[in-house]
């Protein structure tokens, strides 16, 4: 589709929605105020998909034309001639501006601040020399180090900025190899998905895990310890599984390579202190249920440690992935919307879920899930699918005995991040295409089963943390 059709169709179809009298929808009790949320939901479904614009723009129109079309505040023209009841509640705008500053905000721009750090001072090249030296010098040791240090560093750190790391570090691994080695691709391969599959082994290793926790509230709140706890496991199996595939896939033929990486730490004080910060925040994080401090507090102190000793300087500042923040805000602002304003109740409640087997709700789900992430933004596909599945676990009473809105919530933010069989599936994906040694088939015929394996394994995950009562 060109562009300008793209864009034409993007915002005619919510006009569209909006054009058609409230009655007709077919939703009984709608009011004014959920339909026109019904318009937004439809414009960001379309914009995100077809992306006429960036990402982050869209989420700021969601929060701008919620500011306009359903705050306390709006535009007087949308506002008068509509009967209060019928209009419906109104959101604070205050609440939809302090999206902006939500914790979950927070909580990933202190992972930003620790990953620019490491980047600065190069900590992350020589944690990647340290952690890969005891893999040795045989092809398929070092492509589960690599994998391995990948997985790691995308916990802590932007699964993009790892994967453009762990490339760099990839280079003389490749020099070494023959050039007609088909091992060569595999290790292309095992740096996106190591990092794609590495991020959901902690709530800031990617988007989709720190939108689930403004849904896990409550008695279902998670806290990062306990979300290691289960994650961390599954991350090792799926890598697992990985390595053995693409060994299997691509048989080495060179039998040793030499691993040579250029750089190292910088040992001065600002460095020192960076390393020292970046380890304590990540024990805070881990010790969360001893000290008392949740998750999101403990990542202001690197964010307030780095500018009040300089570390991170006003420059630096512009390397923060602010688009990232910003498409996340909203997400959370049209989370908010769908829920207050009981749209998502009138929505599940207009079908007839307690006629389905709650497997097969959850089934349906995260299927859905990945299929939307494959083609679109995960963070996105995040955005849209989390607050109605929110609902839908406490909704459907069936669902209740798999584990209710915890078990359904978790489940669809770890199948968000299972789908990476295309290059536009996820930024790591694009990175290593864009990077070249990998055809879009290859990518395509190892992201689709590890996304298969990757279900079946959250499906049994979910099983075991029932069986052990973490799930009810």
């Amino acid at each position: 589709m060109k562009p300008k059709l793209k864009l034409v169709f993007c915002i005619a179809l919510p006009l569209l929605v909006w054009a058609i009298p409230t009655s007709r929808l077919g939703i009984d009790g709608l009011t004014v105020v959920e339909h026109r949320l019904i318009a937004i939901f439809v414009m960001a479904l379309v914009f995100w998909i077809l992306e006429p614009i960036p990402l982050y723009a869209t989420s700021l129109l969601i929060i701008f034309l919620e500011l306009v079309l359903i705050s306390d505040k709006g535009f007087y023209l949308f506002m008068r001639g509509v009967d209060k009841e019928a209009m419906g509640p109104l959101l604070p705008y205050q609440d939809i501006l302090a999206t902006f500053a939500s914790p979950i905000i927070i909580l990933f721009l202190g992972g930003f601040f620790l990953a620019l750090a490491a980047t600065k001072f190069q900590m992350d090249i020589s944690l990647a020399k340290t952690l890969l030296r005891p893999f040795g010098t045989k092809p398929a040791h070092v492509l589960l180090g690599l994998m391995i240090v990948t997985a790691v560093f995308s916990m802590f750190m932007s699964n993009t900025a790892t994967t453009a790391m762990m490339l760099a570090v990839l280079a003389p691994v490749l020099r070494s190899l023959h050039p007609g080695d088909r091992i060569r691709t595999a290790f292309v391969l095992a740096v996106p998905f190591a990092a794609n599959i590495g991020g959901m082994g902690t709530p800031i290793g990617t988007p989709p895990n720190a939108i689930s926790l403004k849904y896990l509230a409550g008695a279902d709140a998670v806290g990062f310890s306990t979300w290691m706890s289960f994650a961390v496991p599954y991350v090792i199996l799926l890598l697992a599984f990985l390595w053995g595939m693409l060994l299997i896939s691509y048989k080495p033929q060179t039998a040793e390579i030499k691993v040579r990486i250029e750089g190292g730490f910088q040992k001065n004080w600002k460095s020192l202190t960076a390393a020292a910060t970046f380890l304590i925040t990540i024990l805070l994080w881990l010790l969360d249920f001893w000290h008392g401090m949740n998750s999101y507090i403990v990542a202001l102190i690197p964010v307030v440690v780095f500018s009040l000793t300089r570390i991170i300087t006003a420059v630096d500042l512009r390397d923060i992935s602010w688009d990232v923040l910003w498409l996340m805000a909203g997400g959370i602002a049209l989370g908010m919307g769908i829920e207050r304003t009981g749209l998502a109740a009138h929505i599940i409640g207009g079908i007839e879920f307690s006629s389905y087997s709650p497997v097969f709700i959850v089934f349906l789900a995260t299927l859905i899930t990945v299929l939307m992430a494959t083609f679109m933004s995960n963070t996105a596909t995040a955005n849209l699918l989390l607050p109605l599945m929110a609902i839908l676990g406490t909704s459907v009473s069936s669902l209740a005995g798999l584990g209710g809105v915890r078990m359904i919530v978790l489940a669809v933010a770890f199948s968000s991040s299972l789908a990476m069989s295309l290059p536009v599936s996820t930024p790591p994906n694009a990175i290593a295409y864009a990077a070249g040694g990998i055809q879009t088939k290859e990518m395509f015929k190892t992201g689709a089963l590890v996304g298969v394996v990757g279900l079946a394994a959250l499906y049994l995950m979910m099983a075991v943390l029932r069986k052990v009562g973490f799930l009810g």
